[in-house]
């Protein structure tokens, strides 16, 4: 399993609601008057959910506690970045046991190199979008940035690889992987990741890798093509489950709402890979 970390906003009115701020939602592709709740996704082949939520909560707000006291947030919840809300997140996820073998995000948490080196130090393995400005540490131990490194590369490096089926059919980009850290643990091995697009090749992603040292260049196309999974639990989750419909303003109810409607949604994922599979057992009555 992957787990995936993404942000997804609430557009709200009002200054009220638990952490509503003027701030960047995805959602609208604006600076709005939303809240904007952190989410952890588990993906597999046997189907994919959100399985943690956090709410971020402005500086605004956390440096105003009569505010956050009114909304039910409690003094002991401090500032945290969003990077800080998932690697809680990805801690309980290690301490519940959750059985994953990859973490993936987009450029707002692989910059992050203080996520990186923890997610190291906690043995997780991680395929993380870095921007092309990114400084590496190449295998002659200099500093470069990301674009630079694979813009030396030979054309010869470039796979053109499907990193998963969307709802377009194959997504088919060309790849590039190369060795970066030359200092390194036993075993482990650190690369940076390139995907170009084939309509424009000056498109191109970047991807910071730690895992296995015997990790397959396809298996990192694989875990950084599995982030769009978390993209479809909000869809899902938004119109199956309600996960954005709902008129509550406190800090506490938000996390009931937001719960309940991951809960469902996840029971319902459970329901349709059995009917699949067709071994679905009756509900049994309450």
């Amino acid at each position: 399993g992957v787990l995936i970390v993404d942000e997804t906003g609430f557009l709200k009115k009002g200054t009220r609601s638990a952490g509503v701020a003027r701030q960047y939602s995805g959602t609208a592709g604006r600076i709005e008057n939303s809240q904007i709740g952190v989410f952890l996704a588990y993906a597999s082949d046997r189907g994919r959910a959100l399985i943690d939520r956090e709410l971020y909560l402005p500086k605004a707000w956390t440096e105003d506690r009569d505010r956050c006291r009114a909304a039910g947030i409690g003094d002991e919840v401090a500032f945290a970045t969003k990077p800080e809300l998932a690697q809680t997140m990805i801690e309980r996820a290690l301490d519940a046991g959750v059985p994953f073998v990859w973490f993936t995000g987009d450029e707002a948490y692989g910059q992050v190199g203080k996520l990186r080196l923890w997610l190291e130090s906690r043995g997780v393995a991680h395929v993380l979008a870095v921007p092309k400005s990114q400084m590496v540490i190449s295998m002659e131990l200099r500093q470069r940035r990301a674009h630079a490194v694979i813009a030396d590369l030979p054309a010869t490096a470039w796979q053109r690889i499907n990193c998963g089926d969307g709802a377009h059919g194959p997504r088919l980009y060309d790849w590039a992987v190369v060795d970066i850290r030359p200092l390194r643990e036993r075993g482990r091995g650190h690369w940076l990741l390139a995907r170009r697009s084939i309509t424009d090749p000056d498109e191109i992603a970047y991807y910071i890798c730690y895992g296995p040292a015997d990790t397959e260049p396809a298996e990192l196309v694989r875990v950084a093509g599995s982030r769009w999974a978390i993209e479809e639990c909000f869809q899902t989750t938004k119109n199956e489950t309600g996960l954005d419909h709902y008129q509550v303003r406190g800090y506490p109810a938000w996390y009931r709402h937001i719960t309940l409607s991951m809960a469902a949604a996840a029971f319902l994922t459970i329901l349709r890979r059995g009917a699949q599979k067709g071994d679905l057992q009756p509900v049994p009555e309450i």
